[in-house]
C-alpha cells in the first residue's frame, strides 16, 4: 500500500478532533511550560547580580545567600513546572494515541474482505504500532519544542537585545542560517522516514508470513529461503535508516556548529567591551548563559522538524487506511422482515428463505463496469444465470468440481462479495437492501478452512455466540457433542480451557474443523452453512456429526441447512442437490432422482463407490 506519499502538515487534520478534546490539558501543558521558561530566564540574572557583587570587591555574603535562595526557590518552580507540562502535555498525546488507534482498529474491521486481499497484514501491523508512535511523539515532544524553542529563543533575544544591542547584533549573524537549514533538510527528512516506514512494514510482512507458514517452510526445508528473505528485507529497512542517519549526522553537527559560533562572537565582542568598561563582568557571563540557553532551542529546532516531519509522514500513512471505505456497507435505508405488515411476514415465511434470480458474478465485475467499456476486458465469470429456489427448513446439497463456484454462491448470500442488484434474496428481501449484521446474524457458516483464535476451547467456540452474553453451559456442551469433540475434550489436557496454538497450530485437521462447527451450531442460526466442512473427518465421525445436527436441525421449526461437499455420500441426507457444473446450475433434485439422472452427480457417485470398494480390498489384501 504504498501509494503517493503524502508527509504535509494538512495530513494532521484527522487529529484536530482529538486536540479539541484535550484542549484544556494542552493549554496548561503550554502555560507550565512558559512559566518555566520565563522562570529559566530569570537565573542569568541572579548570577549577573552576584558576579557582580563579588567582582566589586566590597559585598556581604549574606547578599550572595539571598541571591541564591531567590535561585533556589526558581529552580523548584521550574521543577514543578516541568512536572506538569509533562503531564499534561505527554498524558494528551499517549490518550489521543489510545484513541487513534482505537478508532484505526474497528475501522479496520468495518472494511470488506477484498481490502485484506491488497493489503498485507504486517504493513497494517506496522502501521498501527510504529506510525502511530510517530504521531504520538509529533503531538507530545514535536509540539514542546515548537513552543518551547519559540517562547524560550524570543524571550532571550529580547533579553540580550535589551541589556547590551551592540553585542547582541553580532551574536545573531549565524542565527538565519540555521532557519535556512532547517528548512532545507525538513522535506528530506520526512521524505526518508516515509521510505524507512515502508521498508519496516515490508520486513513486518516477511516475518507475519513466515511464522505463519512455519509448518510448510519446516516440512519443506526451506528455512534457508526465509532466512535469506527476512536477510534482504532487514537490509533495506537498514540502508533506509542509514539514509536518516546521514542527514541527522550532518544536520545536528552542523546546527552546533553554527550556535557555537555564538559563544565565539560573544568572547571576541563582549570581552572587548569589558575591557573598555562598557560591559561589566556580571552582564558577560549573563549573555554567556544566555547563549548556552539559546543553543536548546536552535538544537530543539531540529528535533522539532524531525519529530513532525516523522509525524505527518506516520499521519499520510494512517489517513490511508482511515479514508478507506467499505465496498460492501448496509444501505441507509435497510428493509427488514419486522418492519413490513403481518400479512407480508405471513407470505414471506411461505416463500422460499433463499432465492436466486439469474445470478451471474465475477470477481471485480464492478470494477470492469467503471473502468473499461470493452466487454472483452470484463473478467471471467464465476456463476452464471443460476436460479434457485431453497424453501424453508429444507437441507441442501451442493456439489461440483474445485473451481466449479459453490463457496462463491455462498459468498453472495452473506455479501461477502457483492451480487448484482435483483439476484439474491433471504427471506425474500433483496441482500442488497438489508443491514449486513442483521443478514449475516441470519446464517451460522463454517468453513473448509477453518480459522481458530490463539485461546481456549471454549472460547473459540463461544465466539459463535451472536450476542454480548456469556453462552450457558448446556449450549457448550450441546454444541460439543454435536460436533462429535465431546469425545476429544477429555484427551485435551486441559478440558475446556485447553489452550490452542495460533490458527489451531496444536489441533488436528478434523479437530479443528469440529471446533468450527461446534462455533457455527452454537448461534443456531436461521441458515447453517457447512461449506465442505467434514473434508478432514473421517465417514464415520461425519455420519454422526451430521446425524446429530439435523436431527436438531428439525427441532427448530423451518431452520434451514446448505451443506458442500465432494462427497455424495455426504449429501445422501440433503433433501434436494444442486450441482454446479463451469458456474453452472446443471442438475437440481432429490440425490434418489440425481442418481437415476445419470450425469455429473451419478458419475461422481458411481467413482467415489468403486473408489471405497477398491480401498477395502486392498485393506482386506494387507490384512490377509
Amino acid at each position: 500500500m504504498s501509494g503517493k506519499q503524502k508527509s504535509g502538515l494538512r495530513e494532521f487534520r484527522t487529529v484536530i478532533p482529538y486536540l479539541k478534546k484535550y484542549r484544556v490539558s494542552y493549554i496548561l501543558g503550554f502555560v507550565c511550560l512558559v512559566v518555566v521558561d520565563g522562570a529559566q530566564a530569570v537565573i542569568p540574572q541572579f548570577i549577573r547580580m552576584a558576579v557582580d557583587l563579588i567582582t566589586a570587591g566590597d559585598f556581604a555574603w549574606m547578599a550572595v545567600f539571598r541571591l541564591c535562595l531567590a535561585m533556589l526557590g526558581v529552580m523548584a518552580l521550574i521543577a514543578l513546572g516541568r512536572f506538569l507540562w509533562r503531564y499534561f502535555i505527554h498524558g494528551s498525546s499517549r490518550r489521543i494515541e489510545t484513541e487513534l488507534r482505537d478508532n484505526l482498529f474497528g475501522h479496520l474491521l468495518t472494511l470488506s474482505w477484498d481490502f485484506y486481499q491488497k493489503h498485507k497484514i504486517g504493513d497494517l501491523m506496522a502501521r498501527s504500532i510504529n506510525d502511530i508512535n510517530a504521531i504520538r511523539n509529533a503531538l507530545g515532544w514535536g509540539l514542546v519544542t515548537l513552543v518551547d524553542g519559540t517562547v524560550m529563543a524570543s524571550a532571550i533575544l529580547v533579553i540580550i537585545f535589551v541589556q547590551d544591542p551592540r553585542t547582541a547584533v553580532f551574536c545573531i549573524i549565524p542565527l538565519p542560517f540555521i532557519t535556512i537549514i532547517m528548512l532545507l533538510f525538513g522535506k528530506a527528512m520526512g521524505r526518508l522516514f516515509h521510505r524507512a516506514q515502508e521498508t519496516y512494514s515490508t520486513m513486518s510482512d516477511t516475518v507475519q508470513e513466515t511464522f505463519a507458514g512455519i509448518r510448510v517452510i519446516k516440512s519443506f526445508v526451506k528455512e534457508w529461503w526465509f532466512i535469506k528473505k527476512f536477510a534482504e528485507a532487514n537490509d533495506d529497512y537498514r540502508k533506509a535508516n542509514m539514509g536518516l542517519v546521514k542527514l541527522y549526522g550532518v544536520f545536528f553537527p552542523f546546527v552546533s556548529f553554527l550556535a557555537g559560533l555564538t559563544t565565539i562572537i560573544l568572547l571576541l565582542v563582549g570581552g572587548r567591551r569589558v575591557v573598555t568598561g562598557d560591559l561589566s563582568p556580571g552582564e558577560l557571563v549573563a549573555l554567556f548563559s544566555y547563549l548556552q540557553m539559546l543553543i536548546w532551542p536552535l538544537m530543539g529546532a531540529g528535533f522539532m522538524v524531525n519529530m513532525i516531519q516523522r509525524g505527518a509522514a506516520s499521519m499520510g500513512r494512517i489517513n490511508e487506511l482511515l479514508n478507506s471505505e467499505p465496498s460492501i456497507q448496509s444501505p441507509q435505508f435497510p428493509e427488514s422482515p419486522e418492519s413490513q405488515s403481518p400479512q407480508l411476514i405471513q407470505s414471506r415465511r411461505n416463500n422460499p428463505v433463499i432465492e436466486l434470480r439469474n445470478l451471474s458474478f465475477s470477481y471485480g465485475q464492478q470494477k470492469a463496469e467503471t473502468e473499461t467499456q470493452n466487454p472483452e476486458d470484463n473478467p471471467v465469470p464465476v456463476l452464471k444465470d443460476i436460479s434457485l429456489s431453497i424453501p424453508r427448513g429444507t437441507v441442501l446439497g451442493i456439489l461440483g468440481r474445485t473451481g466449479s463456484g459453490k463457496s462463491t454462491l455462498l459468498k453472495t448470500l452473506t455479501r461477502t462479495v457483492d451480487p448484482p442488484d435483483g439476484t439474491v434474496f433471504v427471506e425474500g428481501i433483496d441482500v442488497k437492501k438489508r443491514d449486513l449484521q442483521d443478514l449475516r446474524r441470519l446464517f451460522g457458516v463454517s468453513p473448509q478452512d477453518s480459522y481458530l483464535f490463539s485461546d481456549s476451547i471454549k472460547n473459540n467456540i463461544a465466539y459463535g455466540n451472536k450476542g454480548e452474553e456469556e453462552p450457558d453451559e448446556a449450549a457448550l456442551n450441546l454444541a460439543a457433542g454435536l460436533s462429535a469433540l465431546d469425545g476429544d475434550l477429555a484427551a485435551f489436557g486441559g478440558g475446556w480451557d485447553t489452550l490452542i496454538g495460533e490458527r489451531g497450530l496444536t489441533l488436528s485437521g478434523g479437530q479443528k474443523q469440529r471446533v468450527a462447527i461446534a462455533r457455527s451450531l452454537l448461534a443456531a442460526p436461521e441458515i447453517l452453512v457447512l461449506d465442505d466442512a467434514f473434508s478432514a473427518v473421517d465417514a464415520e465421525t461425519e455420519k454422526r456429526i451430521l446425524t446429530g445436527v439435523l436431527e436438531e436441525r428439525r427441532k427448530g421449526k423451518g431452520k434451514t441447512t446448505i451443506i458442500v461437499s465432494h462427497r455424495v455420500s455426504t449429501l445422501s441426507s440433503a433433501g434436494m442437490v444442486a450441482v454446479l457444473e463451469d458456474g453452472r446450475l446443471s442438475e437440481l433434485g432429490t440425490p434418489a432422482e440425481l442418481l437415476k439422472a445419470g450425469r455429473f452427480f451419478a458419475r461422481m457417485a458411481e467413482l467415489q463407490r468403486l473408489g471405497e470398494g477398491a480401498g477395502s480390498a486392498a485393506a482386506g489384501g494387507s490384512l490377509g
